[in-house]
């Protein structure tokens, strides 16, 4: 039994082949172009290796209404030639195999639940941050979905006081996550880079500022046992100290200290980063079914 994963990124496409244990035997990255010029690459690299299902962890906005004619539909992604394109149904055409379909953030927490940082338990926050911001929800042992995915990068948060940017450079929102707290927020913030900024930048006392007001929100909204900060913006290692110090004194003492572990514990890096998406592709793939 060879599994087919695909983490489809706005930036790149990686591709994986997978045993049923999840041991990984092949890989591919291959640049996101147009759909034309990179659905007819990916099908074939998954022809060459026979796979006979295949999991899917995607950039969104995407349907993930399983059973839907949408399924599978890329919706109103900045990258316009993806835009309304049905990436599912195209790789259904291709293959015809089983696939499912979910976030790229959703796959990542449902691996970082399944064998990661999270494993053994029933509710987790996976939340990246570079490019955007998404996050990934598991609640009580499902991955969370809705009207279409809850889009953790777009909740409203309030301007740092200090702030030289008046509202985020997200073009739908003044002033939610991913327009103050993003990769490309910090480079309009400051000129330079999140990777270029220097480690005793104030920058990143306010980048972890956001953080916190977002990781705040969600233990008050869906109380996660654990939340997981990935993502090319978290690479700096001085960042995660400082959300969750923001963090604890944004709550205040109002969750029973009985209830709550350690800072250290409840706010983690994940274990499976950089791959947590392409392994929860590959737990999609081999649950799916015709």
């Amino acid at each position: 039994m060879a599994i087919g994963a695909l983490e489809a990124g706005g930036t790149k496409m990686s591709l994986g082949v997978f045993t049923s244990r999840l041991r990984r035997t092949a890989a591919l990255t291959i640049p996101t172009a147009t759909p034309d010029e990179t659905v007819p690459r990916i099908a074939a690299f998954f022809r060459e290796h026979a796979v006979t299902s295949l999991g899917i962890a995607a950039f969104g906005p995407v349907d993930v209404r399983r059973g839907t004619p949408g399924y599978g539909t890329i919706l109103n992604t900045p990258k316009l030639a993806w835009r309304r394109y049905p990436l599912l149904q195209a790789l259904r055409d291709e293959l015809d195999i089983p696939i499912a379909l979910d976030t790229d953030v959703n796959a990542a927490a449902l691996a970082e639940v399944t064998q990661g940082a999270a494993k053994g338990l029933k509710n987790c926050l996976y939340l990246t941050v570079g490019t955007g911001i998404g996050g990934g929800l598991v609640s009580e042992g499902s991955l969370v979905h809705g009207l279409m995915h809850p889009e953790w990068g777009h909740l409203l948060l309030p301007r740092h006081p200090d702030d030289p940017m008046l509202n985020g450079v997200c073009p739908f929102h003044a002033s939610c996550a991913e327009g103050f707290a993003s990769g490309p927020a910090m480079q309009a913030r400051w000129g330079m880079a999140a990777a270029d900024l220097p480690a005793d930048h104030r920058g990143w006392d306010m980048e972890a500022w956001y953080l916190a007001h977002l990781c705040m929100n969600a233990v008050m909204a869906v109380s996660p046992e654990v939340i997981l900060l990935g993502g090319g913006v978290l690479h700096a290692p001085q960042l995660l100290p400082l959300v969750r110090s923001h963090l604890e004194r944004l709550m205040g003492g109002y969750v029973d200290p009985e209830l709550l572990p350690a800072m250290d514990d409840y706010v983690r890096s994940p274990a499976l980063y950089p791959d947590s998406g392409l392994v929860g592709a590959a737990l999609l793939g081999r649950g799916a079914k015709a």
